[in-house]
C-alpha cells in the first residue's frame, strides 16, 4: 500500500514507520522536518506545518496514519485535503477521551468528554487534551465515515518512548525502581511495537471505529514485580521517591481510566507481548547506550 504517516520520526511514530517498511509498504512522511530528520532516508519526506498542509494536496495514498493530530483546527485542515486523496484514515487518539475517570470496564462506547463552550480549536492547553481528541475523532468520522479508525491508548512503553523509561533505566543500572503511585494503583499500558502494528493493521485492513488499544490491567505492585523479574538480581521498589513520574492521584479518582475493556481491539487483531518481554527489551535498549526520552509534559 501507499501509506502517508503524519509525524513518524519520534517515539511511537518511528515504530509505525519501521513496521510499515518491514511489511513492504510505500511510505511517505509529512512533518516539520525538525525531529530526527535523518531517519528513514529511503522514504519520501514532505516538509510542512499541520497548520498549513497544502503540500498534501499533491499526492494520493491508500491509507493515512495520523500520529501528530492534536489541535482540532490542524486535524480539520488535513482531513479536508485528504478526504478524496486517501482510502482510509487512522487517528492516534487517547484514553483521555472518556467522561468518567472512575468507572471500571468502560468500552469504546462509554460517554466521552464534551467540548467546552468557547474553547479555542487552534491553541493547546492540557485541560483541552481529552476534549480535543474527542472533537478530532468526531470531525474525522464526519469527513471519512466508515473510512476512519480512532485508536485510544494511554501509557506507551518501549524503546524511544518515555513512559516507564525510569524503570528501564533503573533496572539496567541496578538502581531502585521509583514509583510514586500507590502500590494497588490499577494500571494499563501497551508496548509501542504492539501499538504500531495495530495501527498499521487497522489501516491496511480498513477496520473502522474506536478501539481501546491497551493491555490488561495490573496493579503497580504486580507490574513492578514483572519488570523486576527481567533481571537476575532485582533492585527494590522505592514507593516514596522525591519525583513523581506517573502523576496519578492516590485517592482513586483516575482508577477507571486504567481499567478499560480492550475486547474490541483484541478481536480486531491487537496482539500483546508479555510484560517481561517489554521490560527485557527496554533494559537491553538502555544497555545499548540509549537514554529514555523525557516526558512531553
Amino acid at each position: 500500500m501507499k501509506l502517508l504517516v503524519l509525524g513518524g520520526t519520534k517515539n511511537l511514530g518511528r515504530h509505525v514507520v519501521e513496521a510499515a517498511l518491514a511489511s513492504g509498504h510505500d511510505v511517505t512522511l509529512f512533518n516539520r522536518g525538525q525531529t530526527n530528520p535523518e531517519l528513514f532516508p529511503s522514504v519520501r519526506h514532505l516538509v510542512g506545518e499541520r497548520a498549513a498542509p497544502d503540500v498534501l494536496a499533491r499526492g494520493e495514498w491508500d491509507g493515512v496514519i495520523d500520529m501528530s493530530g492534536l489541535l482540532v483546527r490542524d486535524v480539520s485542515l488535513s482531513a479536508s485535503i485528504l478526504r478524496d486523496r486517501c482510502g482510509f484514515y487512522t487517528f492516534m487518539s487517547s484514553i483521555a477521551v472518556y467522561a468518567s475517570k472512575i468507572t471500571p470496564g468502560m468500552t469504546e462506547y462509554a460517554d466521552l468528554l464534551p467540548w467546552p463552550d468557547g474553547a479555542p480549536e487552534d491553541h493547546f492547553t492540557m485541560d483541552l487534551y481529552g476534549p480535543s481528541k474527542v472533537r478530532c475523532e468526531s470531525l474525522l468520522t464526519a469527513t471519512f465515515g466508515h473510512r476512519t479508525a480512532a485508536v485510544r491508548s494511554g501509557f506507551v512503553v518501549g524503546p524511544y518512548n518515555p513512559d516507564f523509561g525510569n524503570w528501564g533505566w533503573a533496572l539496567a543500572h541496578g538502581l531502585p525502581m521509583e514509583c510514586a503511585a500507590r502500590p494497588d494503583q490499577p494500571i494499563q499500558y501497551i508496548d509501542a511495537r504492539d501499538l504500531a502494528g495495530f495501527l498499521l493493521h487497522l489501516t491496511v485492513e480498513g477496520l473502522s471505529g474506536p478501539y481501546n488499544a491497551v493491555g490488561p490491567t495490573h496493579t503497580m505492585t504486580d507490574l513492578a514485580d514483572a519488570w523486576r523479574s527481567a533481571v537476575p538480581t532485582p533492585p527494590p521498589v522505592d514507593w516514596h521517591p522525591t519525583e513523581d513520574r506517573f502523576h496519578l492521584p492516590h485517592n482513586g479518582t483516575n482508577d477507571g481510566t486504567f481499567q478499560l475493556t480492550n475486547t474490541r481491539a483484541l478481536h480486531a487483531g491487537l496482539n500483546l507481548r508479555p510484560v517481561v518481554e517489554t521490560a527485557r527489551d527496554y533494559i537491553a535498549w538502555v544497555h545499548d547506550g540509549n537514554v529514555p526520552p523525557a516526558a512531553p509534559h
